[in-house]
């Protein structure tokens, strides 16, 4: 079809112009520091949240709130040695100010998965009005201690191990947090079954992978909220009024598009090594005790200051 040149030079000015807001906005009192006209689609949504973390500071929840902020998924634990220090503070603020809030792990790859999935089930609370857990994979080459990659096939066994944990856990199905690379790496036709929550910040999701239904969409890290000072992730929902109420009720199940009652997940036992890697798997680290069990010293806190990931 044929589109002159001149419209979307001036959709993307008319974009920026209103700092992230189009006409169609659901959430007029949002914006963004550095709004992308590819990601325009993400503002009709009738469902928007945040992702948060430490680095978002102080944040007046009763704000949040008030700019219509529906949900949000906060940072809890890295690795198997790190809590957010902010994560506490912010649970309890946010289901005070009535925020339908949710946790997230940042997977650390150097880190056995069992010792991940114990230390994130140590330091959330499983309450019943939290949204499922977030299961947040992504590669961290800029990591000093843990810049490599993995195998795929270890890979997505660890992740196996952790999702199956934190059902465990919550009796909910988690959600997998991912970006383009890591998607197109290792996730591609995997863990069909489970809600996806996918970064894609100047294209719409479905220009940057290959056919993944997505349930939650973080179309720009540079958002602007009332009650935050500075950046913050913004999120879509990919459904209805109906859709999302369903589904935080336990109706409706957003990874298969089915509707079917919560299904209550049978004890298990606690969680044990993944394999050793054969002796062909690359190694993804050359510190001792990359794939086995780490002192807890071992790392504290190095992992964290190095990520700059979806926070």
């Amino acid at each position: 079809m044929f589109r002159p040149k001149l419209i979307p030079f001036l959709a993307a000015t008319a974009f920026a112009a209103l700092g992230g807001c189009v006409a169609l906005d659901n959430y007029p009192q949002k914006g963004d520091a550095r709004p992308h006209p590819g990601v325009a689609a993400a503002h009709n949504y009738p469902i928007h949240g945040i992702d948060i973390s430490r680095w978002q500071g102080d944040i007046d929840w009763a704000s949040v709130k008030a700019a219509g902020t529906r949900f949000a998924f906060m940072k809890a634990t890295e690795g198997g040695d790190h809590v957010d220090p902010a994560f506490q503070r912010n649970w309890e603020a946010a289901r005070r100010h009535g925020v339908m809030r949710g946790a997230y792990h940042f997977v650390y790859w150097c880190r056995p998965a069992h010792e991940q999935a114990v230390w994130f089930k140590q330091h959330i609370p499983n309450d019943p009005d939290a949204l499922p857990p977030v299961l947040d994979v992504e590669w961290n080459g800029h990591s000093r201690t843990c810049p490599q990659k993995i195998d795929r096939s270890l890979a997505l066994e660890k992740i196996k191990l952790m999702l199956t944990e934190l059902e465990q856990l919550t009796g909910k199905k988690p959600i997998i947090y991912t970006d383009i690379t890591f998607h197109k790496d290792v996730l591609e036709g995997e863990f069909n079954e489970y809600p996806y929550w996918i970064r894609s910040t100047a294209a719409k999701p479905e220009a940057r992978y290959s056919s993944r239904r997505w349930a939650f969409w973080q179309f720009t890290t540079t958002g602007r909220v009332p009650g935050i000072k500075g950046d913050v992730d913004r999120n879509a929902f990919y459904g209805s009024e109906r859709d999302f109420a369903a589904w935080v009720n336990g109706e409706y199940d957003i990874g298969t598009l089915s509707w079917d009652k919560r299904r209550s997940v049978p004890p298990q036992p606690s969680p044990g090594p993944e394999r050793t890697p054969a002796p062909d798997e690359p190694m993804v680290a050359t510190i001792p005790g990359a794939l086995t069990p780490m002192a807890s010293s071992l790392h504290v806190s190095q992992a964290y200051a190095e990520t700059g990931e979806a926070e």
